[in-house]
């Protein structure tokens, strides 16, 4: 073997990655590969090909995934010895889905599903695999992908390649070709190793992204509003829509439909018999048959006057029943459909396993000639040894060996489906339908049947008849393949210009028939005509319309359409856009093929599919009527809803763009009543600003505001109650909530952060500096995620605790113009944290009577004239560590004073007036090794004060949860507690007290976490 891997396609030598380099850091490259990871697509398969190139003596042992085991055997690749693992997932590893918000089935529109964001991510049902794959990949130098040779298994490869890279960014990888799980062919795929084809991965991402797209959008609209429509009949029932199985169902309906309008009509024809010593021969009318009574009654009668036969011709001539040609996918449903009575999903599910049982090729191809390297001959040995079939078998090596016929098609990847080694242990169906694959391949193998054919033509007063006789000098391949029937059929022998008296001249009447109902084999023929679906999809197309319900199965086994089939096909029929025929699957299925060709663009493709959908799905939507309407002839009479927007939700419009994520925030309507604007990244971004409850309606004004950013950001529409606003504002008021418009922040009581929602320009004037009070801590059992987050800007940011009715401030100290005051118009205590720590000996103000709550660094004073409070103005505050632009961080936390909050309480003081002291909890829980302040007194003498050391709280000789809580009404309402109603005299706390522990009084931990229990 070379010392480095050729690669190859198709008889083309691909690109290889390493192509700029010299020959020998090549050769270098593939030296270093000392262990090589094999995926196959199945566990079944994985073990099969391990077994083959191992020559059964693999290592077996086990991976996270109890279903997919690993096999580990030393081959020769690359020109040397490496260990090979293989292993396997079970199909496709990763799914598409929409990201969280757009899951929900009341989250959205659905128009919204065309364009909401779709993410890629594992199940939680192969998470197993994955980290298998993860584990394996860290000790080997290069991947194989093993996946069966289709679209489907291409992009399953591609999967497999995504997660190793994750783990190793520069490994190598390679694709294995093959078309069976035999010796030869594993052996020649590790010899001619090529690379993934990303074109033909990119043609399956295009299909499931747009039967994602599609088929949740008219699933979502059907399901929601017919259930309300029918509510007796369809309440629980999912009305799914997908671009195959719809036009699968037309199918059937248009069958059904064509049997209900057909008239039947009368026809009328002429019959002559001549019996003779072998039977009977029939002579049929050369005119076949007359619709008009009366014409044919008058030749018929001519024919009587002098009814005695003349024969006018005589020919014999060969005649061939021909072998059939070699299998593809749609002829294996089809004649599995006929002639065994298995229907195509179990038929597919047999031959897959009897694919990886390495007993036939695979069995998903759209090819039906032999290629001329496959070797017909070893392959027809193989058989001699069956008592059933083996002597034919035999007999076709001695008469020069096969010689099959050829068709028209070929998918350049696989062979026809044949048999690819002799077995005779299979039972039930699956023996059935190996038997079937083994003798139609040595059917097509063989010669054609050989018969004579003798026409005989007759005339009575000069009207002609006809009559065919059949006689067979060899069965030829109908020895082998019992499918087929042709029979002797003896006609005496009759001389050119002899006459005789016929038996009998009749004239008889008939009526046409309707068709017959489709069977599965005339539903797949239909598929395969139209472009519905592959080979590969169309049993699986046909399974759900059965398990929808949309069409059943008569006796016969022909399928019958229900009445919900019926009313969604007529519904759409009648608003003009005729989905369930194939012209709009057809040519979505055409594209796919020009994306693997390399002839059209992925992106191109999918836009453009995505923009005509999304245009049927709008007008559909608009004429929702006639779909009511359609379903009401069967259902009988539709309830009344009231508008269309009742049926399903609106579609959410974007306000502005998310300061933490950049994801689109949207109004959104509480259970309970009330609104708040969320952002749609949740639950990975819980950012949310939630109105107060005297906001009776809030809406997405057009108007765009032009200061604040990033842009844009829509006006408001509010709505207030009467009487909870000052006189001079108007009941419905459109404004801006990012910050600019004041009269709104007042009046809300937010509070917005200028790097987020203001130009740079505004940073010197005070006002602006603010957030939204109003944010909600949607998980607040994860806020301590964000302690000791250090923030550079925090210095420059100030916040306002506004009311609509302010108290007016107490004056400053007269004696001293620079005093700072706190809000109940004491001086401020100054202090020193005292507790090591980035904090140490920094000072502080506090309130000297601990009653309002009052907390400023001392290096953190504004610098806009002074640190006294104004007598008219609004008290300032450090805000405690809120996000940027009203909106709380992700994960629920509040966002810490700068690093050197972790220490804040360093000089903490219990309610006895005592230095607190520190203590660790001891106690095996989630809080073990977390220090915090307590009383210093015995037990039973304790105040019960308590506060953790890490905790962002100002020190304070009060066990006030507010002053822990720095006294933040947005950090309040963030632990989810109600806020007060507008006309509050109180500019402090405005929530209730959140649950405190049953042991020592305090918040932010129960009975079983006290520290006192410790």
């Amino acid at each position: 073997m070379n010392l480095y891997v050729r690669l190859f396609t198709r008889g083309r030598m691909l690109p290889q990655p390493w192509r700029f380099f010299s020959r020998a850091a090549e050769d270098l490259a593939l030296q270093r590969i000392r262990k090589v990871l094999c995926v196959a697509e199945k566990n079944d398969a994985a073990r099969g090909i391990a077994d083959l190139l191992s020559n059964s003596r693999m290592r077996r042992r086990e991976g996270f995934s109890k279903f997919n085991k690993i096999y580990e055997y030393d081959y020769q690749m690359f020109g040397q010895n490496v260990t090979m693992v293989m292993t396997s997932v079970s199909g496709h590893l990763l799914a598409h889905d929409f990201i969280m918000p757009f899951r929900k089935w009341h989250s959205c529109n659905p128009l919204a599903l065309f364009d909401a964001e779709i993410e890629k991510y594992c199940p939680e049902n192969y998470l197993d695999i994955k980290r298998t794959l993860e584990r394996e990949i860290q000790q080997c130098q290069a991947l194989v992908i093993w996946t069966d040779c289709d679209r489907e298994g291409e992009n399953i490869g591609f999967e497999i390649i995504h997660v190793c890279r994750a783990v190793k960014p520069n490994l190598q990888v390679f694709r294995a070709r093959f078309s069976e799980i035999t010796l030869h062919a594993v052996r020649s795929a590790c010899q001619n190793l090529t690379q993934p084809d990303q074109k033909t991965s990119d043609a399956v991402d295009v299909r499931q992204e747009l039967d994602l797209r599609i088929g949740a959008a008219f699933t979502r609209f059907q399901t929601l509003r017919l259930r309300k429509i029918f509510p007796d009949i369809l309440a629980d029932q999912l009305i799914s829509y997908g671009s195959c199985q719809f036009p699968t169902l037309g199918f059937v309906v248009e069958r059904f439909k064509a049997i209900q309008a057909f008239v039947p009509e009368a026809f009328f024809k002429i019959k002559v018999t001549h019996n003779h010593e072998d039977g009977s021969v029939v002579f049929n009318w050369k005119r076949n048959r007359l619709f008009n009574h009366t014409a044919c009654l008058v030749l018929y009668q001519m024919c009587m006057e002098d009814p005695v036969a003349t024969v006018v011709d005589v020919v014999s001539k060969p005649k061939s029943k021909w072998r059939p040609l070699p299998l593809d996918t749609v002829e294996l449903e089809k004649l599995a459909s006929r002639k065994l009575k298995i229907n195509a999903k179990e038929t597919m599910t047999l031959a897959e396993k009897l694919y990886t049982k390495g007993f036939i090729s695979y069995p998903r191809t759209e090819t039906n000639i032999f290629p001329k390297e496959l070797n017909l001959s070893a392959l027809v040995e193989q058989q001699t040894q069956d008592p059933n079939w083996g002597e034919f078998a035999q007999r076709i090596l001695d008469q020069g060996g096969p010689t099959p016929r050829s068709g028209t098609k070929s998918d350049q990847a696989h062979p026809p489906i044949h048999p690819t080694k002799y077995t005779s242990n299979l039972q039930g169906n699956e023996q059935r339908l190996y038997e079937f694959i083994v003798r139609h391949f040595l059917a097509c193998c063989s010669q054609d049947a050989k018969g004579q054919e003798t026409t005989v033509e007759i005339d009575i007063a000069n009207e002609q008849f006809i009559a065919q006789g059949l006689m067979i000098l060899a069965r030829n391949y109908l020895e082998v393949y019992p499918y087929d029937k042709w029979s002797d059929k003896v006609i005496p022998l009759y001389q050119k210009g002899s006459r005789f008296q016929p038996t009998t001249v009749e004239m008889v009447d008939g009526e046409t028939s309707p068709p017959l109902l489709l069977t599965e084999a005339d539903l797949i023929a239909l598929m395969e005509k139209h472009g519905i679906g592959t080979d590969a999809t169309h049993a699986e197309h046909i399974e759900t319309i059965k398990t929808r319900m949309y069409v059943g199965l008569t006796a016969d086994q022909r399928f019958l359409p229900g009445h919900l089939g019926m009313g969604l096909v007529e519904g759409y029929d009648s608003m003009g856009y005729e989905m369930s025929k194939p012209d709009l699957r057809a040519e979505l299925e055409a594209d796919l093929k020009l994306i693997c060709e390399g002839k059209k663009d992925k992106s191109v493709v999918l836009q453009q599919q995505v923009q005509k959908y999304k245009q049927v799905f709008i007008e559909a939507v608009a004429r929702a009527n006639k779909l009511d309407q359609a379903l009401a002839q069967y259902f009988g009479e539709a309830a009344e809803i009231p508008e269309q927007d009742e049926v399903y939700p609106e579609m959410p419009v974007s306000v502005r763009k998310c300061p933490q994520c950049n994801s689109d925030m949207v109004l959104k309507t509480r259970k309970n009543g009330g609104f708040y604007l969320s952002c749609m990244g949740y639950p990975a971004c819980k950012t949310a600003v939630w109105f107060p409850d005297f906001v009776l309606d809030v809406t997405r004004d057009e108007s765009i505001c032009d200061v604040c950013k990033p842009h844009p950001v829509h006006r408001l529409k509010f709505k207030f109650k009467k009487g909870s606003i000052p006189p001079v504002m108007p009941l419905e008021f459109v404004g801006c909530i990012g910050g600019c418009d004041e009269m709104l922040r007042e009046l809300l009581d937010l509070k917005y952060l200028h790097r987020s929602s203001q130009p740079a320009s505004s940073t010197a004037q005070p006002g602006h500096h603010l957030q939204a009070n109003h944010s909600l801590n949607r998980a607040g059992s994860e806020s301590r995620q964000a302690r000791g987050t250090s923030n550079p800007s925090r210095r420059h940011l100030l916040s306002i605790n506004s009311s609509r009715t302010p108290r007016a401030a107490p004056a400053a100290a007269p004696d001293d113009g620079n005093a700072v005051v706190c809000n109940c118009g004491s001086e401020a205590l100054l202090l020193t944290v005292r507790k090591d720590g980035p904090n140490r000996g920094r000072q502080f103000y506090k309130c000297s009577s601990s009653t309002c709550n009052f907390f400023l660094w001392a290096d953190e004073q504004p610098q806009d004239g002074g640190t006294a409070a104004p007598r008219s103005s609004t008290q300032l505050q450090p805000t405690a560590g809120r996000a940027a632009a009203g909106f709380q961080r992700p994960g629920g936390g509040r966002e810490p004073l700068g690093s050197s909050s972790r220490d804040a309480g360093g000089g903490a003081v219990c309610n006895c007036d005592q230095p607190a002291v520190t203590r660790t909890v001891q106690k095996d829980g989630p809080n073990k090794g977390r220090q915090f302040h307590t009383c210093p007194k015995p037990r039973e003498q304790q105040c019960g004060f308590f506060q953790w050391a890490d905790e962002n709280v100002a020190p304070g000789p009060s066990g006030d949860d507010s002053l822990n809580h720095f006294g933040s009404n947005g950090y309040s309402r963030g632990l989810g507690s109600k806020a007060k109603r507008p006309g509050s005299l109180s500019s402090g706390s405005a929530a209730k007290k959140p649950r405190t522990c049953s042991v020592c009084h305090q918040p932010g931990h129960t009975r079983k976490t006290c520290p006192q229990n410790h």
